[in-house]
């Protein structure tokens, strides 16, 4: 009943400026809450927190809000967590990873494609198995030539079909030799820069077509929340180990995965 009721009040809620301002008190609370929760997991495993923040907002707002909305609190909990461990960031890496975003953010933006809600689920859902079941040796490490590029098109391409592409981000530097205070720093700064293409991929849909991104309020709401999350998170990344932090990182994700892939295929075929 409480999936249903959500699930109406999206549907009930797509035009343009008025969905923040029909949004009820449980639906604030509950978008506060995952923003909180969301940065804070984020901010421990550099992931994993962007795909439950996503699947989230799913259930209470439409696909191009909940990508504009998600877009803006990863970008600021990305980006904090970047200026927080901003000394470990591998600079090299996140300009190759640049690279391959630009050429797959000009591709979209001649597409112009905006995906439903059964397709956000399903890749969201899809990413952990598929990084799961693709051989560590066949990919590209972000440390070695073209792997950052591949990295960063790929994850363009994600970002713009289901909001999230940390499983994918987090295989390319699974097999570097960065210690977790470098994929942490590194993947952060990269996600900033993924979840900013997304956001102004659908800023520019929403603005051609005539729609508001929404009341400034909420926006504001969720990057305060955001950096919160991310702050209560340094001390417990500092006392995991790096055989705790992969492990966990791998759990949580699996777990949100097979989660969001049964509700997207049942939107599909129902």
């Amino acid at each position: 009943m409480l999936r249903s009721s959500l699930l109406s009040l999206a549907d009930n809620t797509r035009d343009g400026v008025s969905w923040t301002r029909d949004m009820s008190l449980f639906s604030i609370i509950f978008v506060a809450g995952a923003v909180l929760v969301s940065g804070f997991i984020s901010g421990v495993f550099g992931m994993a927190g962007g795909m439950i923040l996503m699947g989230a907002l799913l259930l209470v707002l439409p696909v191009p809000t909940a990508m504009v909305l998600h877009g803006v609190t990863q970008m600021t909990s990305n980006g904090w967590r970047g200026l927080v461990w901003r000394r470990y960031v591998d600079w090299k890496v996140v300009l190759r990873f640049a690279s391959g975003l630009a050429v797959a953010g000009l591709l979209f933006f001649s597409v112009r494609y905006v995906p439903d809600r059964a397709v956000v689920l399903i890749c969201l859902g899809s990413l952990p198995f598929v990084v799961m079941v693709v051989p560590n040796r066949l990919i590209l490490q972000v440390d070695k030539p073209l792997g950052a590029e591949i990295c960063g098109f790929l994850n363009a391409i994600l970002q713009f079909l289901g909001g999230v592409s940390g499983p994918v981000l987090d295989a390319f530097f699974v097999r570097t030799l960065f210690d977790r205070r470098v994929v942490v720093a590194t993947k952060a700064v990269c996600q900033t820069l993924a979840h900013f293409t997304k956001l102004a991929y659908f800023l520019h849909l929403g603005s051609s077509m005539g729609d508001e991104p929404g009341d400034l309020w909420l926006f504001a709401m969720c990057i305060g929340l955001a950096i919160a999350g991310t702050s209560l998170s340094r001390n417990i990344l500092e006392k995991l180990s790096d055989a705790q932090f992969r492990r966990w990182t791998k759990t949580i994700l699996l777990a949100v995965g097979s989660v969001y892939l049964v509700q997207g295929l049942y939107l599909y075929v129902r």
